[in-house]
């Protein structure tokens, strides 16, 4: 007589049927969507990625991506499995770093998500906690805030800096950092440079805009929305570079972090800060990670590394 499985054996069912390298592939092709680059981070090819997403999704017995083309899309199951994974990868990791601290050895990865502004101040940062740690495997990802609210979702990094905390931020642990204040900035020869300006004046003049889903363009336009006026917008672009070089060409006036403007654009003139009422408008920058998320060794001493030198990053800035 056959002998019925019991609740044990189903649920060690992944164990026995799942391997931490498939585990790893499946990880690196819910980021990559894509077997070619998730093959080209782990150094396979790209058959022995194929064959080994299969073999996972064939133990998990449920479609965990759908291809359309050459174009991968995660499943709903996917989603959770692939953030599975990464808790796993990244209980494993922790692990690994704890092991080494046993062994007097600093290794591991750290994975830091920031919005744009914050690339001012935290590769500086990033300088010089390698140097007390040099064998750690290190990643940063530069982006705006509503591509990184989808990587906090996605579990995809460890820390994230961010400017504006979103409303409903119950499911992220959110630890205060430094400020972040916001100026108005023009041309040196602009008519307004040297007076006092209102929000109402300042309203007329065309503005070179950051995209949409840019936490400084959402200050902005709610700003000038609680006075019920309206932003003159005449261009749009993503980076603070090419804004600051639109106000340099007097085509217009932007709203830009402290953080953005170096001390030589001040010393030599290139741009302006104007004096508008409201401004600067006092922002501060935040360190977040997911509510429940277990912080590596190295993540953990990062944050605290950030919170011990933070003098260092508003010095920078006044």
């Amino acid at each position: 007589m056959s002998r019925l499985p019991n609740a044990s054996t189903n649920s060690h069912f992944l164990l026995r049927h799942a391997s931490l390298r498939q585990i790893q592939i499946f990880d690196a092709v819910s980021r990559h969507l894509s077997f070619t680059r998730a093959a080209q981070e782990l150094f396979l090819t790209q058959p022995t990625v194929s064959a080994q997403v299969k073999s996972f999704a064939e133990a998990i017995d449920m479609p965990l991506y759908e291809q359309v083309g050459r174009n991968i899309y995660l499943t709903e199951v996917g989603e959770k499995v692939a953030n599975s994974c990464r808790d796993i990868i990244d209980r494993l990791s922790n692990l690994e770093i704890m092991l080494d601290d046993y062994k007097g050895l600093k290794r591991g990865r750290l994975r830091v998500a920031i919005v744009t502004t914050a690339k001012y101040f935290t590769p500086k940062a990033l300088g010089e906690f390698c140097k007390k740690h040099t064998d750690i495997e290190l990643s940063l990802k530069v982006t705006n805030r509503e591509n990184l609210f989808k990587r906090i979702e996605q579990n995809l990094d460890d820390l994230y800096i961010i400017g504006q905390v979103p409303k409903n931020s119950s499911e992220l642990e959110v630890v205060p950092y430094i400020p972040n204040p916001l100026v108005i900035i023009a041309h040196p020869e602009h008519e307004l440079v040297g007076q006092k300006v209102t929000l109402k004046r300042l309203a007329n003049e065309p503005f070179i805009m950051r995209e949409e889903g840019s936490g400084i363009r959402s200050a902005l336009e709610s700003l000038f929305s609680a006075q019920g006026l309206k932003i003159n917008e005449r261009l749009t672009m993503e980076t603070y570079e090419s804004i600051k070089h639109c106000v340099m060409a007097d085509l217009g006036v932007a709203c830009v972090s402290m953080h953005a403007l170096s001390p030589n654009e001040h010393l030599n003139g290139s741009v302006a800060v104007l004096d508008v009422e409201g401004f600067p408008l006092q922002k501060q920058w935040n360190i977040v990670y997911p509510k429940g998320k277990e912080l590596s060794v190295l993540a953990h001493e990062f944050l605290e590394f950030l919170q011990e030198n933070r003098k260092d990053y508003v010095q920078s800035i006044n």
